[in-house]
């Protein structure tokens, strides 16, 4: 029998950089043949899509194998429904698996998951060899715990599996506190002082060791995110949360979202501006996708958070895939007819 599949929680708020920081490993894996799955909200999986598009695996070990999407609710209230079904097929493959990196949805809490590898059905075959809490430096300095908070805020209504009504502050504060490792993004956004007082602010809501590290760009070594053997799930009493004795909570039902799928090819800059103006006449709060560009071989990667967006390209549009411009919108009441005929026009 193989050993347990060490498995890296990866979390932290909305926009902070989770899968940019998962692509940068899986491309620069060292022969590490690694297992993700992504937990996102919408039905059309964004953030699994541009990890598969890696393709850093070979024939035997396809991307459609290694990585596993997980699109119908937040892993912290869905781990008996959702995770463990999935764990149990993962941990079939064991043998095959050097480690496994779980992207959590950024609403969740990281302790309800780890939780879930006490499990007897999971906690022979895997366990949480360490939580890395992704922050936004740029974010934190400008006194929110994201780009937007206000979007943050709402979205963490959007899931109607989502039972927590935590606080921003709250979830941030339970995210450190469960952290091995804290990754601080974006730190090319601020000044040195300024990192310098987000890392001493941080440090301070830390449990003693655990480090803080900076990242531009998701460009961080394995050996950095990997093997800390931290056996997470045996030590949950020192990472203490504010909801350990939470029962039931309430959520919003009025947050949905809208798909938007079409052969529409669109020039970057012009659909931005749509875009921005879809989002004052609606409350939207986040919009993520992909783009087809006029005259350009090159699939457009397009990220919204409130009224902040930012695109790129990833890689060329294969022959077996339709050309296609597919967007997940988020928000309250959005009306589907009317982001599709502004878009469409």
């Amino acid at each position: 029998m193989s050993a347990k599949i060490p498995v890296t929680v990866i979390t932290g708020f909305l926009g902070s950089g989770k899968t940019t920081t998962i692509r940068h490993l899986l491309q620069n894996n060292q022969g590490r043949k690694i297992a993700v799955l992504v937990n996102e909200f919408g039905e059309i999986g964004i953030d699994g899509d541009l990890l598969k598009s890696c393709q850093v695996c070979d024939e035997e070990e396809t991307p459609t194998n290694n990585i596993v999407e997980l699109t119908n609710g937040c892993l912290c209230c869905t781990v008996q429904e959702e995770f463990l079904p999935t764990m149990q097929e993962i941990l079939k493959r064991r043998d095959k698996i050097d480690c496994m990196l779980i992207e959590t949805s950024g609403l969740a809490l990281p302790k309800p998951l780890v939780q879930a590898f006490r499990w007897p059905e999971i906690r022979t075959g895997a366990t949480v060899d360490g939580v890395i809490t992704v922050v936004d430096c740029e974010a934190v300095a400008s006194g929110t715990l994201a780009p937007d908070l206000d979007a943050l805020n709402e979205q963490r209504q959007s899931d109607p599996n989502l039972e927590h009504e935590t606080p921003i502050e709250e979830l941030f504060e339970d995210q450190l506190a469960c952290a091995d490792l804290v990754l601080l993004t974006k730190v090319d956004l601020v000044d040195s002082q300024t990192r310098e007082k987000i890392t001493n602010w941080l440090q301070k809501e830390l449990r003693p060791g655990v480090k803080i590290v900076p990242c531009e760009s998701g460009k961080i070594s394995p050996d950095v995110l990997l093997g800390f053997n931290a056996a997470v799930e045996d030590n949950l009493d020192s990472r203490p949360s504010h909801h350990d004795s939470e029962e039931e909570h309430d959520h919003d039902d009025n947050i949905n979202s809208v798909n938007f799928i079409s052969d529409q090819q669109f020039d970057p800059q012009t659909l931005t501006k749509r875009l921005q103006e879809i989002v004052k006449n609606q409350e939207i709060y986040r919009i993520k996708g992909f783009v087809s560009v006029p005259n350009k071989s090159m699939r457009l990667v397009l990220q919204g958070v409130g009224t902040r967006f930012e695109h790129f390209y990833d890689r060329p549009w294969q022959p077996s895939e339709p050309r296609q411009t597919r967007l997940v919108f988020i928000g309250r009441d959005l009306d589907q007819t009317n982001i599709h005929s502004l878009l469409s026009a």
